[in-house]
């Protein structure tokens, strides 16, 4: 099982953060990648989910943006949930009539497009919204997501992910806790370029954000 390969990385602005990494060779909708992020716990473990929430508030504390809306992609509701109170607790501003911030995940379509639902459409549509988001590898997911965010009306303010290996995507900077030198040798490759396919390496599971089905 690669869940017996585990090595744990430490964030480097909580150390109590930890990212739980599994050297192999894994295929994502959009690449082959040689370590396998896994991020359950930290996305399902309430006292972890509340400490990224906490590491994540300080880059939105500093910039003084208002923040009215946070779109939460690849299952992180709890910590965005946990963001949402910490910036409000350390003063971040909402600018919508209920002085509160809203927490809402797009869905997607039969063909595979990210929408809002008429009865959340208020709620992104004006508002300074910021994306929070898993990992950006390739950055295909986060350009789709950002472009749902800007179609629906939303103001984007800030991006915010555990782990990112670009460091912006259309002139957004990332705010992430972990980038791809925080873990040594971490790459990606298109499936046609990847180095363990032309070495005859097997594939060891499928993998996305949500988890892993091993092959």
């Amino acid at each position: 099982m690669i869940k017996n390969k585990i090595v744990k990385y430490y964030s480097r602005k909580d150390p109590s953060i930890q990212l739980k990494v599994i050297r192999g060779h894994f295929a994502s909708t959009h690449s082959h990648l040689n370590y396998y992020l896994d991020m359950t716990t930290m996305k399902t473990r309430q006292n972890e989910a509340e400490r990224i929430a906490v590491a994540m508030k300080d880059y939105y504390n500093v910039m003084g943006k208002p923040i009215d809306t946070i779109v939460c992609m690849e299952g992180c509701e709890i910590i965005g949930a946990f963001l949402a109170s910490e910036l409000s607790k350390s003063g971040v501003l909402s600018m919508n009539a209920h002085k509160t911030i809203y927490v809402i995940s797009p869905e997607y379509n039969s063909n595979g497009q990210l929408i809002f639902r008429d009865n959340l459409k208020h709620e992104i549509n004006g508002r300074h919204t910021l994306l929070l988001l898993a990992s950006a590898t390739t950055g295909k997911t986060l350009k789709n997501s950002i472009e749902c965010v800007e179609y629906y009306g939303g103001i984007l303010e800030g991006i915010s992910a555990i782990f990112s290996a670009i460091d912006s995507m259309d002139g957004h900077r990332i705010d992430a806790l972990y980038h791809s030198e925080d873990i040594p040798e971490y790459a990606a490759f298109t499936h046609d370029e990847c180095p363990m396919c032309k070495a005859g390496e097997k594939l060891e599971a499928l993998v996305n954000a949500y988890g892993y089905s091993e092959l």
